[in-house]
């Protein structure tokens, strides 16, 4: 344990999903939007002690590869790290906190259905929440 309280979660996904067979598009082509290679790493430290008590803080980083924006492998998007925080204080049965998603508002392309239909990744988004545990 490095420090009460300070949670690590990290993981990686490699993902080689291809067309096996199909009537109209190559086979051996990369499916759209299915990244081969993504990976994810959040870490959260909650105050122990002094009058901070049950303030804490969190940090995520998440990396999503190069990815084909159609089955025909036309045109593909890039790769991109998003960067998400958090603020939250707990204490005894209440809970508030607030997430930042994409903290850098850093443009990213999240899927696509064609040319005609590419939706971007959300932009910088805050989410507040407030809980109290009966």
């Amino acid at each position: 344990m490095i420090a009460k309280k300070l949670n690590i979660a990290a993981g990686y996904a490699f993902i080689d999903a291809r067309i096996d067979q199909d009537r109209v598009f190559p086979v051996g082509n990369q499916l759209n939007n299915a990244p081969q290679h993504t990976v994810g790493l959040w870490t959260s430290y909650e105050i122990q002690s002094s009058t901070f008590k049950g303030l804490g803080f969190g940090l995520g980083l998440f990396y999503v590869g190069e990815r084909q924006g159609d089955l025909a492998n036309s045109y593909s998007f890039p790769s991109y790290v998003r960067t998400d925080a958090s603020i939250f204080y707990k204490r005894d049965r209440f809970r508030a906190a607030l997430g930042v998603k994409n903290l850098f508002d850093v443009e990213y392309f999240d899927s696509s259905y064609g040319r005609n239909r590419v939706f971007y990744g959300e932009p910088l988004t805050l989410q507040g929440t407030i809980s109290l545990e009966l």
